[in-house]
């Protein structure tokens, strides 16, 4: 299950939450065996974030992937997400920013999902 933490520092009206989280659902598919369906997204407007000492419109993702060391589909991701915060928000996509990181083990409920299982 991918898990996106998205965080702006511009106000987010609830038809742009809901159009950003559809956008993202479809870029997510560029990394194999992710989709829509087990995508969990957080989007947090109004973020104090600032950049090269200013608070110009910002975007920055964290982008938390099981199971995808060789990082197919990451730059695709990254080409759709800034595309999707630029059309949807109007942040320039040379201000949105995608950190990945790798969980090698995750957990819900009472099951335990760990890499090493999938050989």
């Amino acid at each position: 299950m991918p898990f996106l933490v998205c965080k702006v520092n511009v106000p987010v009206s609830q038809d742009q939450e809901r159009e950003l989280k559809a956008r993202l659902g479809q870029a997510i598919a560029h990394i194999p065996g992710k989709n829509e369906r087990g995508l969990l997204v957080c989007i947090e407007p109004d973020a104090h974030l600032w950049l090269a000492g200013n608070d110009d419109p910002i975007a920055y993702v964290e982008a938390s992937v099981f199971a995808n060391e060789d990082h197919a589909g990451y730059r695709a991701f990254s080409v759709d997400t800034a595309a999707a915060f630029a059309e949807v928000l109007g942040i320039p996509q040379e201000r949105v920013y995608v950190r990945y990181a790798e969980i090698p083990v995750w957990s819900v409920g009472e099951m335990l999902i760990d890499r090493r299982m999938f050989g």
